[in-house]
């Protein structure tokens, strides 16, 4: 029962670390979004192209996190079919912090590789996209009133 719930959030983890690599760095992932950027947006300019590889990197880190903040959420509740159970704000804060709390360790791995660096910001946005994660969960699971 405990590897049911736990281990997608560490295997997603995993994955994420993958991501800390020298392979994902800026100058490597640039090298696939830019030249389809130049493709889609010939007139593009080299500044704008690096803001837009920027853009979507953060995205990607709002993406990913919002996913493990799910896979805790689910780890913590543990929900079954036609659960009756309310809203747990407890665990979705449980959740938001663990992702924080991994945001925080990848950031530190960073350190370690030489082509990445450590942000407090990327972590701020780690920590962001596990809220919006929870919120947008919240949201779909409201029960809906009849009008």
């Amino acid at each position: 029962m405990f590897l049911k719930y736990w281990l997608p959030p560490v295997v997603w983890m995993v994955v994420i670390f993958s991501a800390s690599s020298d392979s994902k760095s800026f100058v490597h992932s640039s090298r696939i979004i830019a030249p389809l950027m130049h493709w889609l947006f010939p007139h593009a300019t080299d500044d704008s192209v690096d803001t837009a590889v920027v853009v979507f990197r953060k995205c990607a880190h709002l993406s990913e996190y919002a996913v493990l903040a799910l896979l805790f959420w689910r780890a913590f509740r543990r929900p079954v079919t036609n659960d009756a159970r309310p809203w747990s704000w407890r665990l979705a804060a449980y959740s938001v912090l663990l992702v924080a709390a991994y945001a925080s360790t990848d950031e530190f791995h960073q350190l370690l590789v030489p082509t990445r660096h450590a942000s407090i910001v990327d972590v701020m946005i780690d920590t962001a996209g596990g809220g919006l994660g929870i919120l947008v969960l919240w949201a779909l699971s409201r029960p809906k009133r009849k009008s």
